[in-house]
Parts: structure tokens; sequence; C-alpha cells
């Protein structure tokens, strides 16, 4: 309950996450039906970047500050062009003051049939998460332990969608409680897209992690991730990696266009990497 996401917002591994996440819901939004965007750990939703937590560790200099100020081949800004709109809509003026937490990147990108449930656990964030969205009747925030919602509130009505989960990773276990919530989630919706956020810092952790996904019997998992430098024995946090279940056959190749432009602009050493790789493929 310590964690507070507006000491990082904005840094690198919002990007990568966000860019990731806006390229899902582009996804869905092909098809005319709406869907739903379950966002399992959602925090405040806006982020002041002036704020003393943002100005204290500074960390978003080293992510959305840059990813701002570069303009990449034509190719990669089609695929980053919804995530910077979602950015942009809350700078309205132009610079870069505030920025979009996922379920203010969710809601931009929506259309008017979808919908976004926002859980949050912290009374604080969720009252404040409810004020972001005040009459806004295509949001429904929730003040609710997050991983409750891989059983009460899956499948959703509308039977398509994306359930995101973004836990803070500040108690131990947290790898093993996303193998485990991904393993009830997928019984009781087995179509839906599931995005599984996770820090690398312990290489040997992510690794067990993945092994751990792979070994669930669920078909179709798309890992990828974007790290800035090698790794150290130095601690902190190198990379961020996302586990796709039922990913769109356009994802893949999407990644492979955006994240090594990414990685570029956002490495701090020549040990910086970005790729993907499937841990469980659909059997034919």
């Amino acid at each position: 309950m310590n964690y507070r996401h507006a000491f990082h917002a904005g840094n690198f591994a919002d990007v990568f996450k966000h860019a990731v996440l806006a390229r899902l819901i582009e996804y869905l939004k092909r098809k005319e039906g709406a869907f739903r965007v379950v966002d399992t750990h959602a925090g405040i939703g806006r982020y002041d970047l002036q704020a003393s937590e943002a100005t204290r560790t500074g960390e978003w200099q080293g992510g959305i500050a840059q990813i701002a100020e570069a303009r990449f081949k034509p190719e990669v800004e089609a695929l980053l062009a919804p995530y910077r709109s979602a950015v942009d809509a809350l700078n309205p003026n132009g610079g870069l003051r505030f920025y979009p937490g996922s379920p203010l990147v969710t809601r931009h990108l929506l259309r008017k049939q979808d919908r976004l449930s926002a859980l949050e656990l912290h009374p604080e964030d969720a009252e404040t998460l409810r004020t972001v969205f005040a009459g806004d009747h295509q949001a429904r925030v929730i003040e609710l332990d997050g991983w409750l919602a891989m059983g009460a509130h899956l499948p959703p009505k509308e039977k398509r969608g994306l359930v995101l989960i973004d836990p803070p990773f500040e108690q131990p276990g947290e790898f093993e409680r996303m193998a485990e919530g991904l393993a009830i989630a997928h019984r009781r919706w087995p179509g839906g897209i599931y995005a599984f956020w996770y820090p690398i810092k312990d290489l040997a952790a992510v690794n067990r992690y993945r092994e751990s996904l792979a070994g669930l019997g669920i078909p179709k998992i798309l890992d990828t991730w974007l790290t800035i430098r090698g790794s150290t024995d130095e601690a902190g946090l190198i990379g961020s990696g996302m586990a796709i279940i039922n990913p769109p056959f356009t994802l893949e190749q999407e990644l492979a266009t955006l994240l090594p432009a990414l990685c570029d602009c956002l490495a701090e050493d020549k040990g910086a990497s970005s790729g993907t790789r499937w841990l469980a493929r659909e059997r034919v």
C-alpha cells in the first residue's frame, strides 16, 4: 500500500506499456461490436509531471520526455500515433505537464459503444480516479483488489475485450500471483485478450515466470520486452515486459517495427534490447 505510481509516471516502462496497450485497443476497434477494457490496477489516472513526486525522481525525463521530442520513421509514427494522441489530449496547450495513466490512455481511445472498468484498491487513489471520470458513463471506477477481478468481473457482458494487469510489485509473490490469476481468468474467459505487465529486475525471477506461463497449457502467449540497459549487479529496474494472451494477429509484426525504435530512443547503454517471443502457440 506504500507504492505510488506518481513517482514513476511517464518513465520508460510506462512508455512501453502504454504504447503496446494502445496497439491492442486499436485492434479491438477494427470490429464494430462493443468491447470492454478491465484495468485491474488502475491508479489515479492523471499524473502531474511538475508535482513533487515526479520532480523528485525525474524518471519521466528518461521516458515520455524523450519520446515527445523524437521523430521516427513514418511507419513507426503511424503505430505510435494513438499513444501520442492520448498524451497530447492531456496537454492541449502543448508542452508536457500531465501524463495519462492506463485508464486515461484507454478512455481516450474508446469509441462511444466501448466501456472501461477501472479497479483500484487504495481508497484515496480510487476516489481520485472517480473524480477524473465524474459524469462519464463509459468508465466505471471500482474500489477493489484487482486480483479479484480475474474471477468476479469476467467475462464482461460485451464478450469482447482486454484485461490489463499491472500490479505494483511491492509485495513478494507477484509473479506467482500473475500466473495463478491467468489460470483462473482464462478458465472463465478463454477468448479474452490479457496483457500482463511485469518489471525486469531479477532476470532469474523473470525467466521462472515465463516458464510458469508456458507451462499453464494456455495457447497463444506472446511475450514482449524492452530494456534500457544491460543487466548489472546493481539493484534497479532495467526494463519491463508484457505477456499477452490471445494477441492480435497483427501485433507481432507491429512490435517488430515499433519496439526497436523505442529502444534506440530510450536506451541508456549498448546493452538495451527489445523483442518478442512466443511462450506458447496454438496447436494446429
